[in-house]
């Protein structure tokens, strides 16, 4: 139910475009990212207001599946459509992460998860999160560009991916757009 209250929060006031395809062209993902390839893109909407489109990046070889899981180079981009909160994003990311972890791996990962959460920042539409996945360097998140969290954690990496690609994360449709 909190999560429901805070994806409505998030929705507030939100102008909405006439259809995902200008959603994507506004947030303009490049072919290439990295050294890896636009694998799929999609908008995530609620309640009829867009509020960021994802992008999903992969080696060439690799299918966005099979990148995720065989824990290869992989990124995630995501660009804002509206101005949220940074206490709204780290109660979605908590509440999602409590549905998908267990008890135990949330306790391993509460120290890195905390810092990740205190590098968030009040998001601004046209701000570009995006999580950074290497095997030889870890995790980065970026934001607009700048690097401003760095873990040599596979499991946090992989969790915090999860959010949006595993399963019972914030949007299955979003996911399965994402990975297919």
């Amino acid at each position: 139910m909190r999560h429901v209250i805070v994806c409505l929060l998030l929705m507030l006031s939100v102008p909405v475009l006439a259809n995902e395809a200008d959603r994507l062209k506004q947030a303009d993902f490049p072919a290439q990212s990295h050294q890896l390839v636009l694998k799929n893109q999609a908008v995530l909407t609620y309640l009829w207001a867009d509020v960021y489109a994802a992008a999903l990046f992969a080696q060439a070889d690799l299918s966005a599946k099979q990148a995720l899981d065989r824990q290869k180079d992989l990124r995630l981009e995501l660009y804002y459509f509206r101005d949220i909160d940074r206490n709204d994003v780290i109660k979605a990311a908590t509440a999602t992460l409590e549905r998908q972890q267990t008890p135990a791996a949330l306790a391993r990962l509460k120290p890195e998860l905390e810092q990740l959460h205190k590098s968030f920042r009040d998001i601004r539409s046209g701000d570009r999160y995006a999580l950074d996945f290497q095997p030889q360097r870890g995790l980065n998140l970026e934001i607009n560009g700048t690097v401003v969290f760095s873990s040599r954690n596979d499991e946090l990496a992989k969790a915090y991916l999860g959010i949006w690609l595993a399963p019972k994360g914030l949007s299955d449709s979003l996911r399965n757009t994402l990975l297919n």
